[in-house]
């Protein structure tokens, strides 16, 4: 059983959302996705500044099993991604949903289309 905490907001994609104190949104791939993809050897994050449309692809996750998309939950502008991925990609593995977050987003829109922690459930029940 996968770890889905309450208070974020997920994806179908398997990406997780969780707004700031300061309206940008902070994003990860879910424990559910760590869990599917094993143990994790390289990420490749959008750049700072670079705009990100939500549900297209952003960057990469690479696994010892695949390699996987990694989609933008929102649309909007990065502000901040985890640099301390790129030398130790595997703390997504241990730490989905704090140490192991990927990229802060400014968001330029509405969000809409989120799930919920209980819908995010039942699509991965």
């Amino acid at each position: 059983m996968s770890l889905i905490p309450e208070g974020l907001q997920y994806t179908k994609e398997h990406e997780w959302v969780s707004e700031t104190s300061t309206g940008v949104y902070r994003m990860g791939i879910t424990d559910y996705a760590q869990g599917a993809l094993g143990d994790i050897v390289y990420v490749q994050l959008p750049k700072v500044g670079e705009s990100v449309t939500a549900d297209k692809v952003c960057g990469e996750v690479e696994s010892t099993k695949s390699v996987s998309e990694i989609f933008a939950p929102i649309t909007g502008k990065i502000v901040a991604i985890n640099e301390s991925l790129g030398q130790t990609p595997e703390t997504i593995n241990s730490d989905p949903y704090g140490a192991g977050w990927l990229a802060d987003i400014e968001v330029s829109r509405a969000v809409a289309g989120l799930l919920s922690p209980e819908q995010y459930r039942q699509i991965t029940a």
